[in-house]
């Protein structure tokens, strides 16, 4: 059940508030529509704020001539039953004017006070035309900009977007401009096609930004038709590389939203997760892991808006359960959990264990372990040929395939085992040749 307050940026569900503050930009929940087609034009905003969205990031406004795309725009890349795991996407920044996009914004806005509603922008890396647009986007009311510094075909006629997200120096300038010319929120969306994510998240905050947002969409190309021999989106006989998202990139997008969180010169910086986030556990763990806000696309392209009724009534469900009353209570709260490998316990020990009242005697976890890892299940078979797998627990080594192979929950559980032995990372194991020396009481 929810409920809104006088259109006052705070939401009731199930009994539990899901406003948020981030970087200073207030709205009901955390549940934000990401910058991309579904947040091209007015009459999407609002039908996207009807349903229930916290908030709408404006698909990406430009310099006058706006951005022309080609036809066909869309590729995915497929599970079994045609489940789009991941989705391709060639179209460019708004291909709306500049007037009409200001002129919708500043309507919906003034309809719409209590959400957030954030402009993402992409002009040439010069100070003039970043001094230009600024003020004309702070007169519609918009709470904040979101800088695309990581559009994967950049506007290539225009110099913009991939090249500037993996140049940490052009990220500061750029910030530091948008600082300069305008007076809320500045957010700077980071691209996941550069080795280390610390870096552009510094020189952000270097230039003065307000919060980052991550990730924008991997380079990708998710097919071929190996009939015509070219990929897909096919534009006539030609394709070219897209940006990936959907559920396949939120692994990545939670480990680069991890490592800013727990970066030292950044953990305080506010995130907006972006990435597969397809239900309320996805949003729950991009803001466990440090997010104060979320970001969906894909899945709202794939089910619609009101899906958003979902997200919402789940995780108010389990924060109620969890006894957490508000997002901050749990944002960030498996930020000091994550680590670096050389810092794991190299004495904890877990083995595998099958539930046989559960086991439908598949041999699944069985072909797995023997073929391919280290033989510790046993494949027994008794005088009526029935069937039955043990784990050996001398041979186990705890990986966990046996368990993710399985195809019944909760079947195969992973059982931690006393040691006896204390906590010593790799870098004190004896095993280790570069392993701190201890320095001698004598």
């Amino acid at each position: 059940m929810s409920a809104f307050t006088n259109e006052s940026s705070r939401e009731l569900v199930n009994g539990v508030d899901l406003s948020v503050d981030f970087a200073g930009i207030r709205a009901p929940n955390p549940f934000w529509l990401a910058s991309a087609p579904p947040t091209d034009k007015a009459y999407n905003v609002v039908r996207a704020y009807e349903a229930g969205w916290g908030g709408v990031v404006w698909k990406t406004l430009g310099e006058d001539p706006p951005a022309v795309n080609v036809s066909s725009r869309y590729s995915a890349h497929f599970g079994k039953n045609r489940e789009v795991l991941g989705f391709n996407n060639i179209e460019l920044i708004t291909d709306r004017s500049l007037a009409i996009n200001l002129r919708e914004i500043t309507e919906v806005k003034q309809a719409w006070p209590g959400r957030a509603l954030i402009v993402s922008l992409m002009v040439p890396c010069e100070e003039a035309s970043w001094r230009h647009i600024l003020p004309l986007v702070e007169a519609t009311g918009a709470d904040g900009i979101e800088l695309n510094l990581g559009c994967p075909h950049g506007m290539p006629e225009r110099g913009m977007g991939a090249a500037v997200g993996q140049n940490p120096e052009l990220i500061e300038r750029v910030t530091r401009w948008c600082k300069q010319y305008y007076s809320k929120p500045v957010i700077v969306k980071l691209t996941p096609n550069i080795t280390d994510i610390r870096a552009p998240a510094q020189a952000a905050l270097r230039g003065g930004a307000d919060a980052v947002s991550l990730i924008n969409t991997i380079n990708s190309i998710t097919s071929l038709d190996l009939d015509a021999m070219v990929a897909r989106p096919t534009v006539g006989s030609q394709s070219t590389h897209g940006g990936y998202c959907g559920s396949a990139v939120k692994p990545i997008a939670l480990n680069m939203v991890a490592e800013i969180a727990r970066d030292a010169p950044t953990r305080s910086l506010p995130i907006s997760g972006i990435g597969g986030v397809s239900n309320w556990r996805d949003a729950a763990e991009f803001m466990a892991l440090g997010a104060g806000s979320v970001q969906v696309c894909t899945a709202a392209m794939l089910h619609g808006f009101r899906i958003v009724e979902e997200m919402k009534d789940g995780l108010s469900r389990w924060m109620a359960e969890k006894g957490y009353g508000s997002i901050a209570a749990f944002s960030g709260k498996a930020v000091a959990n994550t680590t670096d490998w050389k810092h794991l316990d190299m004495n904890f020990k877990s083995v595998a264990h099958i539930d046989q009242d559960k086991c439908i005697q598949c041999g699944r976890c069985y072909i797995a372990c023997e073929d391919t890892s280290h033989q510790s299940i046993a494949k027994l078979v008794d005088a009526s040929g029935a069937r039955r797998y043990e784990v050996i627990e001398e041979e186990c080594v705890g990986c966990n395939l046996c368990q993710i192979t399985c195809p019944v929950q909760d079947c195969i559980s992973m059982l931690p085992q006393q040691t006896g032995r204390p906590y010593m990372s790799w870098e004190e194991d004896p095993r280790n040749p570069f392993r701190k020396r201890a320095v001698s009481a004598t």
